[in-house]
C-alpha cells in the first residue's frame, strides 16, 4: 500500500484551511479523510475560532470514526462529527449563522471487502477501478446552479445549505443525508485520490487532462507535483485568470491499495 499526502496554502500568508489526513488502523484497511474549509468573507461569523481550528476538529473526528467504529456508516459517521464539532463551540459561537465555520468532505475506508466513500460538495474523489478506468465521484449541485445566482455573497448565502441549492459540513448533522455515497468491491479498486478544488483545478478549470490523467500525475509525480502543476498553470499569464481566487488552499492524497 502507498500513500501520498501533500497541501499548500493559497496565499502563504494566511492560514491553509484544508485538511488531509490518513489512518491505516490496527485492524488492517485505511481510511483518507479531505476537508475544504470554506472562506468567509470579510466581516461577522458568529465564531471565534475560524475555518482552521472547525477543519482540524471536524477532520480529526472524523478520522478516529472511520478508523475506530468499522460498524458505522460513513454518513453518520459524519453525521455524529458534525454534531460532536458544533457541541465544542455551541456555548461560545453563533452555530445558526450562515456563514459559521464549514468544510467540503471526501472520506474514503476501506478493508478487505470493500471501499467506501462519501463526498459532500465541490472536493473530489478519483476511483481507478482493475482495469485502470478511473471514475469521478462528484457531488455537482453547486455546478448546478447558475453561475448569475453566484456573483454576490447574498446570493450564494441565500443558496447554501437550503434544498435546491449547495451543502457543506457545517454545524448541522442532518446534511451528512445529503452527501454522495457508495462503495465499491476492494478487489476492483487499483487506486483512489481525493482532491479539494485547489488542486482538481488541473482538470476541471484548466482543463490540462481529463480524470484518468490527472490520476497519472499523482502516480507519477506525487501530490505535492500535481499541486506545483497547478500553482504553475494559475502564475502563467497567458492564462485565462482563474474566477474566484488566482491561489487557493490545495490538497491532494494518492492511495494505492
Amino acid at each position: 500500500m502507498r500513500i501520498d499526502l501533500a497541501s499548500a496554502p493559497g496565499n502563504p500568508e494566511r492560514p491553509n484551511e484544508d485538511w488531509l489526513s490518513a489512518a491505516i488502523p490496527a485492524v488492517g484497511g485505511g481510511v483518507l479523510v479531505a476537508l475544504d474549509g470554506v472562506t468567509p468573507p470579510p466581516g461577522e461569523v458568529g465564531c471565534t475560532h475560524g475555518v482552521p481550528w472547525f477543519a482540524a476538529r471536524l477532520g480529526g473526528r472524523l478520522t478516529e470514526l472511520s478508523g475506530s467504529r468499522r460498524d458505522m456508516p460513513l454518513d453518520r459517521i459524519l453525521a455524529e462529527s458534525i454534531r460532536d464539532t458544533a457541541d465544542a463551540h455551541r456555548q461560545t459561537c453563533d452555530l445558526s449563522h450562515v456563514r459559521t465555520p464549514q468544510a467540503t468532505v471526501v472520506l474514503v475506508r476501506w478493508d478487505e471487502a470493500y471501499v467506501e466513500h462519501l463526498v459532500l460538495s465541490d472536493s473530489v474523489l478519483l476511483l481507478q477501478d482493475s482495469e485502470g478506468a478511473v471514475t469521478a465521484v462528484l457531488d455537482d449541485r453547486l455546478d448546478r446552479i447558475p453561475r448569475a445566482l453566484l456573483r454576490t455573497t447574498a446570493s450564494a448565502d441565500a443558496l447554501r445549505n437550503r434544498e435546491g441549492g449547495f451543502f457543506t459540513a457545517a454545524a448541522d448533522p442532518a446534511v451528512a443525508a445529503r452527501a454522495v455515497t457508495g462503495r465499491v468491491p476492494r478487489e476492483r479498486v487499483r487506486a483512489l485520490a481525493a482532491l479539494t478544488d485547489g488542486a482538481s483545478r488541473w482538470t476541471d478549470t484548466f482543463r490540462e487532462g481529463d480524470w484518468a490523467e490527472c490520476l497519472a500525475v499523482l502516480r507519477k509525480e506525487g501530490a505535492q507535483g500535481l499541486i506545483g502543476r497547478v500553482r504553475a498553470l494559475e502564475s502563467d499569464p497567458q492564462r485565462t485568470p482563474v474566477r474566484g481566487k488566482r491561489h487557493d488552499d490545495a490538497s491532494a492524497a494518492y492511495a494505492e491499495l
